[in-house]
């Protein structure tokens, strides 16, 4: 049931659910005894393996590079708040890495870390894959998990000025939250202008929404009607 890598932009053979079951038996075998990794029991329809947090970059490198995994592909990292889960026990938050490989079929698995809500950090992987860079954005943005060592952990999806991270389970499903400066967003790619030697002769700044801007959704803005009464 040996399987042999398929060159990239080859089309992968079908795996059987042996072969599938074969793969998830070694690598949870692996994962213990190099990691002390443990079986999540609450994944019913595949393999999520629970690690610590310490040993994290540890096992998704060795997941990437290993020659039985070849888990290569990072497809998502999300996060789980447990709160008020009933009979819950662990620690609140769980962030989970969705890996699966492009060579061989059927290398698909889940790696699972528990996240106390005192101290809400995982260590980043951003240098693992790029992808990840921008998914651990994400994540934080909506969860407040902190990937300790990435470059630029700053809001992907929420607006500069906002307060909270709204999957989180307490945070108010009715809550709104104003806007009264533009984000230019511009940090990254100026960076990676200059670092290819480009000069930056001129940066958008921050600013006030125009009227127009804040009347598209019907009214202009309150925060937009106290900035334009200040300015009078």
């Amino acid at each position: 049931m040996t399987q042999h890598p398929t060159a990239l932009g080859e089309a992968l053979a079908p795996s059987t659910p042996e072969q599938a079951k074969e793969f998830q038996t070694r690598a949870f075998q692996a994962l213990s005894e190099r990691f002390g990794a443990t079986m999540d029991p609450r994944d019913r329809w595949g393999f999520t393996a629970v690690v610590a947090a310490d040993k994290l970059r540890a096992v998704l490198q060795f997941l990437r590079d290993d020659r039985d995994s070849l888990c290569d592909t990072l497809l998502d990292i999300t996060a789980i708040d447990y709160l008020g889960y009933p009979g819950h026990d662990q620690a609140r938050f769980a962030v989970v890495y969705n890996l699966r490989s492009q060579k061989l079929s059927g290398r698909r698995l889940r790696v699972k870390v528990w996240v106390e809500e005192e101290s809400p950090s995982v260590p980043s992987v951003h240098d693992l894959w790029k992808i990840a860079d921008w998914q651990e954005r994400e994540t934080w943005d909506q969860y407040g998990i902190v990937f300790d060592g990435h470059p630029n952990l700053k809001r992907l999806l929420n607006h500069v000025e906002f307060v909270g991270h709204p999957l989180r389970k307490d945070y108010p499903a009715r809550k709104r939250q104003w806007l009264s400066t533009n984000d230019p967003m511009l940090d990254q790619l100026e960076a990676r202008l200059k670092a290819k030697g480009f000069e930056i002769l001129e940066s958008p700044l921050f600013n006030s929404p125009s009227i127009e801007e804040t009347q598209l959704l019907g009214k202009p803005a309150k925060i937009q009607i106290n900035n334009v009464g200040r300015a009078s």
